[in-house]
């Protein structure tokens, strides 16, 4: 059985952290966009979250960019998508979980490549992302389940709240912050 070499394992290794930041740079400004429009929309409570989920995404690209430096790479600067514009506040969350639980499904599988070229540096960083995403995914399906039981009752509790964010970049995954 023929071994790769470890030039093409790297290879390999690239190509699965740049698809993934592509991922997080696309999220990055989905999130940033829903952020504008809930806050527009006085939904500051939610629009605070989606700001803070976004910063998430944000450390998620620049930890796969230092790891993609790390291994003599160079990070994309694109995303891997295009942005869905003015949305409905019901539409908002369940697209959000739906993007949340592909980018788990893929970044589970991103991990398996990482392991099988024997990379458990990038095994061990998508694992801590997939983690962060979970809590993402939990959020998004959660709010958009309650806007769909509830609706216009949960919707108008949160209406008129504020989007305190301020000058914050700890991000809704960290401990103490959101979730």
């Amino acid at each position: 059985m023929a071994v790769e070499s470890r030039e093409k394992r790297k290879a390999k290794v690239l190509e699965v952290l740049n698809k993934a930041r592509a991922m997080e740079l696309y999220a990055i400004t989905q999130y940033m966009n829903q952020h504008y429009n809930l806050d527009n929309l006085d939904y500051g409570e939610m629009a605070a979250n989606m700001k803070l989920i976004a910063i998430d995404e944000m450390r998620h690209a620049e930890m796969f960019a230092e790891r993609i430096k790390e291994l003599g790479g160079e990070p994309v600067t694109a995303g891997d998508g295009k942005v869905t514009k003015g949305q409905d506040v019901r539409a908002i969350f369940p697209f959000d979980a739906t993007l949340e639980d592909n980018t788990i499904d893929a970044y589970n599988q991103f991990l398996e490549i990482c392991r099988s070229n024997g990379d458990n540096i990038s095994m061990s960083l998508f694992q801590t992302i997939i983690d962060e995403e979970q809590i993402h995914f939990n959020h998004f399906d959660n709010v958009a389940g309650h806007i769909k039981n509830l609706g216009d009752a949960y919707l108008s509790r949160i209406a008129g709240t504020p989007s305190t964010t301020g000058g914050t970049t700890k991000g809704f995954a960290l401990p103490g912050v959101g979730a």
